[in-house]
């Protein structure tokens, strides 16, 4: 079911959302949200796909982001097509106490859609929000730094690892981020929908 959210402007900004299947609280083991960061880190230096802010929580990853490929719709099915066979593969092969139920629910979900090979891990939805203006882009950077404060994982945005607000915060992160100008008429490519 579409939610409305639509990636129009291909070389827009977009706030996006990847969810994991049944909120499956996937990423509370290191390994799991390593593979996301390897991921993301491949793409922001081989895709051309620009990581303004992101994090990784227990079941789902916000990222800030751009391709400069112009190509949006194909980074994102190509990253989440990417990091699902990785992420199966490690449930699979790795020691998970909670393997075949994970894998039961995975397998279920793709049954549901046509599209699916035997097993979903993310949702189809990626809620893309095209980021119109310099106020809605500082926003939704603080939403995402503040995303592990609100869930009561840490007390100040810097201290949550698999985050860009370190990297904002004058450290050195898990993964490089493309730090946002001062105009938003500064970013490559950013324009206005009609």
């Amino acid at each position: 079911m579409s939610t409305g959210y639509k990636i129009e402007a291909q070389d827009g900004v977009y706030f996006l959302t990847f969810q994991v299947v049944k909120w499956i609280d996937l990423f509370t083991r290191s390994g799991y949200r390593d593979i996301v960061i390897e991921s993301l880190k491949y793409c922001r230096e081989n895709k051309q796909f620009h990581i303004f802010a992101y994090v990784v929580m227990s079941n789902h990853v916000h990222l800030l982001a751009q391709s400069g490929t112009g190509k949006m719709s194909d980074s994102i099915r190509e990253f989440k097509s990417f990091t699902a066979r990785k992420l199966i593969e490690a449930i699979a092969t790795e020691t998970e106490s909670r393997r075949e139920w994970m894998l039961n629910l995975f397998e279920f979900s793709a049954k549901q859609h046509k599209r699916n090979e035997k097993y979903q891990l993310w949702t189809h939805e990626n809620h893309a929000e095209f980021v119109y203006s310099e106020k809605f882009m500082q926003q939704k950077i603080n939403y995402i730094h503040d995303n592990p404060v609100r869930a009561g994982i840490v007390a100040k945005p810097e201290d949550f690892v698999y985050s860009s607000a370190g990297s904002y915060a004058g450290m050195k992160g898990l993964l490089d981020v493309d730090y946002v100008p001062v105009s938003v008429s500064k970013i490559p490519r950013m324009r206005t929908l009609k």
